[in-house]
């Protein structure tokens, strides 16, 4: 834990003193926080017993329209966040989680919409003698994702200022490891802005740029995706998992594009849990033999954010042996292009609001 806290700070440091002789425009917000957690599903309502609270630490820089795509999101703030909450019981434990955010603003710039992705460290997860009350996190690391929308008002006395609204923090491991039935916990929040540096002429003024054309050309994309998750029947093992995925996209406008296109899964731990169905539940008549392989075809958007883009998903088995989730899957997931072809991605698929997988891929557009 001492290592964790260590590595936060850094991170802090690194971005209170990177690019200080750009003359960069900071602020540090401290919003406190305290809500329930959202009964999303009955197998944790004996988790829901009081109210959780903690605090959300965010240190943002602003944008002024260096590049074209701050204008076209009208100039959002880039940041870092840090989030301790604990959850109200001894169950739960705490949570420490660790963020990359943006800030987009509307209504003059006095509302704030924040959207924050990282990963959050659980004191007290599932043991199977320990803790084995704690079906909601079966890992001690976690990923995790928060929104945040305030009414924001900055320098209302010197530097300071202040904030207000609700935020909705999101745990769970995407069934890495079971169990893992996630908490969602809606709160309100209400605190205080901060700006580290004094206003400079030239500083500030918002840069325009004209409207770009738009390359509307179809373009094939091939991406190849894997990972490790685990059935819901706890201790029955993590397995590697492998997707081939091939769609076409088309740019809408430069922010957005549709996508149409097709996966292959080999999702090892469905062997498993094939096996375990045949043997132990006969009532479900189970063959052993049943392919674990599953097709589908989806559609898709993905929306632009600077060399980020954030994907949408939603999809069908046209091949689908086995039962497991039913036949209807999404994505949702985060792509970082390197030049003009390639592309990292990490990307949470699930059937509804039931994870299956965190998936890691690397792709390439043509």
């Amino acid at each position: 834990m001492k290592k964790g806290i260590c590595i936060v700070l850094s991170v802090f440091w690194g971005l209170l003193t990177y690019g200080q002789d750009q003359n960069p425009i900071r602020n540090v917000d401290l919003n406190p926080f305290y809500g329930s957690i959202l009964l999303h599903n009955p197998d944790i309502s004996h988790l829901i017993r009081v109210h959780p609270a903690g605090f959300i630490l965010g240190l943002n820089r602003k944008t002024f329209g260096s590049e074209p795509w701050e204008q076209r999101y009208g100039y959002p703030d880039e940041g870092i966040s840090f989030i301790y909450q604990d959850m109200g019981t001894a169950t739960l434990g705490s949570n420490f989680g660790v963020y990359l955010h943006y800030n987009f603003y509307f209504w003059k710039r006095h509302i704030k919409a924040r959207i924050g992705q990282g990963l959050a460290y659980n004191t007290n997860p599932y043991d199977a003698v320990e803790n084995f009350r704690n079906n909601a996190y079966g890992s001690t690391l976690m990923s995790s994702t928060y929104l945040m929308l305030q009414y924001h008002k900055e320098r209302i006395w010197n530097r300071l200022g202040v904030s207000a609204g609700i935020t909705l923090v999101h745990y769970s491991n995407a069934n890495v490891r079971a169990p893992n039935t996630s908490t969602n916990t809606l709160g309100l929040t209400a605190g205080l802005i901060y700006e580290l540096d004094a206003k400079q002429p030239g500083v500030g003024e918002y840069k325009r740029w004209p409207e770009m054309p738009v390359d509307k050309h179809m373009r094939l994309n091939l991406v190849f995706r894997s990972g490790i998750n685990e059935s819901d029947v706890v201790g029955s093992g993590q397995f590697p998992f492998y997707i081939f995925s091939a769609y076409a996209d088309k740019r809408l406008a430069q922010v957005s594009a549709i996508q149409v296109g097709a996966d292959v899964y080999f999702s090892n731990f469905l062997k498993e849990l094939i096996a375990f169905q045949s043997n132990s539940f006969p009532e479900l008549e189970v063959d052993p033999d049943t392919d674990y392989r599953r097709a589908g075809i989806f559609i898709g958007h993905e929306l632009f954010i600077n060399k980020l883009s954030v994907i949408a998903q939603l999809g069908y088995y046209v091949y689908y042996p086995f039962d497991f989730e039913g036949r209807v899957y999404n994505r949702m997931g985060i792509k970082r292009y390197f030049g003009e072809k390639w592309f990292g991605a990490i990307s949470l698929k699930s059937h509804g609001a039931k994870a299956e997988a965190i998936e890691f891929g690397v792709g390439i557009r043509l």
